[in-house]
This record gives structure tokens, C-alpha cells and sequence, in this order.
């Protein structure tokens, strides 16, 4: 770093959206207060792209992945990747010599987090869901503050300093139009939005429910299905077919997307419902816009975390929840087309959901690593 650059914030962590985007909201406010920036992640994680498009310089290192079940990888992870990835981050924090870190949770934060501890440096810790992860719980034993998205996950931090700040807003999914959905996508402006994710990957339950399902759903709406272009599962080729096989006026009302990433704050903008698994980025970004959600959790995630963050949102009545060993195309169909039919249940469910989010978590967790590295 140049010597007229200010004190340097190192972000650690990605590896998938929910643990993307927190850094990235809250690095403009970092800067505006007058720090410079890196991210150190993994090499083929979402950071990997989202860092240096968002200017920030960007350093990859090994990373492990920690399994509660037993696999023949963790042996690998542990003995290889792990301790090649804390010694890559040594060298780097000697480099960079930032005044703290802001690790946003998961195995890719953990070797920085190692290395930082062993150099002394302060470390932010945050967590972004309802039931912290098994790194996150390592971090946070050598972190100086944890931050975490609700007040009931500070039981999992025993003799953690705590602070409820929330979870951050890219500033941009704020700032969506409708009318530029409608130009973009060709959208019908009388006919409600469906906005079908299932993250980076696309998730194949939903993807090939939501495909047999087509026509009772395009009678009632028009979906942008994101759909992820996975070549194992072949569920992009799969959906094209099936919508070239739709009459005309119904093909028009529905487009597959493999991603979706600038259109991203038009989209929720137009949206009348958001159909989805239930990670932390995504069920974030509905509450902080206000977006009714029918959320499918990923079944056998982490402490079966998103089911949590699911029925955390359907106890205030922000959401609906459809397991997957429930989801049919049939169920599906009748879920989304009983949610449309009544607009005034759907307004109250996104109103409802707003009432989790915390709309400046950006600033409380940008003040947090400012005090952090000025202590």
C-alpha cells in the first residue's frame, strides 16, 4: 500500500452470496471513512468476480471446507488446504498490515482469521444467520467483536463480545425500477411478477418443479426463472425446451436466466413474489425490500439453517414455506397462484418481513470495524 493511503480493512470470507455480501455493502462506507481496502477469499468463490468489480483489490488463497460428516476430502482439507491457506494469509497480512479484519463467516474466512490471530491483528467477525456455522463458531473464539443479523444468535457466542448490527444491503438492490424490469424482460406491467432463484448453482428441485409446472403458473403470471447453468444437472437446456414447447403467448411470459446479477435491483423492484431457498443473502434482501416470499429451504444445510430462517420470517408473517419433501409441480402451482390471487395478504406479507431487517446494519457494522481498528 502507498504511503497516502489510509489505514487498511482486510475482508475475509465469500465462497457463496450470503457470505459475498456483506463486504461488499459494506465497503463504501469503509472507504468514505477513509480506508483502504482488500479481499482475501477463495479462488473460485463469488468474491472472486463481485471483489475487483467493486474495485477492491482481490488475493486467493487454499481453502478447506469443514464437514461434520465424515468424508475422505476432510482429511485433504485439514492436513493440506487448511494450513496451506493460514500460511498463504500470513504472508499477505505481513504485506498488506491492515489495522483489523472483517471476516464474513464460513470456511474461507477461517485461514485469515488463523493467520490475523497469530499476528495479533483485531478481527470483526459476522455471522449472517439464525444458527452460526461451525467456522464462525472457531472465528469468533479469536475475534475481538462478533456482530451477528438477530439478537437470539448471541447464545451461540458464550464469552464472545456481541453486537446486534443486522446484515448488510448491497446499497444498489435498493435503487431498482420497475419500469426498467418491464423494458428489460419485455413484461407484461398487468400481469404480477415471479421472480424464481435458487442461487449461483440454481437449485434443481425447484428448477424442475417450476418447469412441469409452466402452464397453470403462466396462466396467472410471468416468472424469471434464474436457474443457474449447471452441467450435471442439464436444468437450463432442460427449461429452454420446455418453454419452446409453449404456445406462443405463454412463452413470452416466462424467461430463463442462468444469472442474474446487474438486473438484479430491477427485478426485485417488479417482483410481486420471490420464490426461493431460504440462505441467508437471499431471505436478507427480501426482508430489507419488503418482498413476500415463498421460500423452499435446502434440506440437510448446516444445522439445518435455512428451514431456521424460514420459520423466523414466517413467525412474523413475512413468508410462506414449502418443504421440499412437499414440493410437487402440482403444490407449487397452488401455493404461488392461492399467494397472487390475494395482493392485499401479499403487501402485508412483505411489510411484515421488512420488520426483521435492519436498515442501517451497514453503518453499525462499518462504526463496529472502524472502533475495532482504532482500539
Amino acid at each position: 500500500m502507498s504511503a497516502e493511503a489510509g489505514p487498511t480493512v482486510v475482508i475475509a470470507g465469500g465462497g457463496t452470496g450470503g457470505h459475498t455480501s456483506p463486504g461488499l455493502a459494506v465497503a463504501p462506507l469503509l472507504r468514505a471513512r477513509g480506508f483502504t481496502l482488500a479481499w482475501i477469499g477463495s479462488r473460485d468463490g463469488l468474491e472472486a468476480r463481485r471483489a475487483p468489480e467493486s474495485g477492491i483489490p482481490f488475493f486467493a488463497i487454499p481453502t478447506g471446507k469443514l464437514r461434520r460428516a465424515w468424508a475422505w476430502r476432510n482429511v485433504t482439507d485439514l492436513a493440506v488446504n487448511v494450513p496451506a491457506g493460514v500460511a498463504r494469509a500470513w504472508v499477505l497480512l505481513r504485506r498488506l498490515r491492515p489495522r483489523t479484519i472483517f471476516a464474513t463467516g464460513g470456511f474461507v474466512a477461517l485461514p485469515v482469521v488463523t493467520a490475523a490471530a497469530l499476528a495479533r491483528i483485531p478481527i470483526v467477525v459476522h455471522e449472517q444467520t439464525s444458527v452460526p456455522g461451525l467456522a464462525n463458531r472457531i472465528s469468533a473464539r479469536l475475534a475481538r467483536r462478533v456482530a451477528v443479523t438477530f439478537a437470539d444468535s448471541a447464545r451461540a457466542f458464550p464469552g464472545a463480545r456481541v453486537v446486534v448490527t443486522g446484515n448488510p444491503l448491497r446499497p444498489e438492490l435498493r435503487g431498482g425500477s420497475r419500469a426498467d424490469a418491464v423494458a428489460r424482460f419485455r413484461l407484461d406491467p398487468a400481469l404480477p411478477l415471479v421472480y424464481v432463484t435458487g442461487g449461483a448453482l440454481g437449485a434443481h428441485a425447484i428448477n424442475r418443479a417450476v418447469g412441469e409446472a409452466l402452464q397453470p403458473l403462466l396462466g396467472a403470471a410471468q416468472v424469471i426463472h434464474q436457474c443457474g447453468d449447471n452441467p450435471i444437472t442439464g436444468d437450463r437446456a432442460w427449461l429452454e425446451a420446455r418453454r419452446a414447447a409453449l404456445p406462443p403467448a405463454l412463452a413470452a411470459r416466462y424467461t430463463v436466466v442462468p444469472f442474474v446479477s446487474e438486473e438484479l435491483p430491477a427485478v426485485y423492484a417488479a417482483a410481486s413474489l420471490v420464490v426461493a431457498r431460504a440462505g441467508a443473502g437471499t431471505v436478507n434482501e427480501c426482508c430489507q425490500l419488503g418482498l413476500p416470499a415463498l421460500y423452499v429451504p435446502l434440506p440437510g444445510a448446516r444445522g439445518d439453517e435455512q428451514t431456521a430462517n424460514a420459520e423466523l420470517v414466517a413467525r412474523a408473517g413475512g413468508c410462506s414455506i414449502l418443504p421440499q419433501p412437499s414440493l410437487t409441480p402440482d403444490v407449487l402451482a397452488d401455493r404461488i397462484t392461492t399467494l397472487l390471487a390475494d395482493p392485499t395478504h401479499l403487501k402485508n406479507m412483505g411489510e411484515r418481513a421488512r420488520t426483521l431487517a435492519t436498515p442501517d446494519a451497514a453503518t453499525r457494522l462499518a462504526t463496529l470495524i472502524a472502533e475495532t481498528a482504532s482500539s
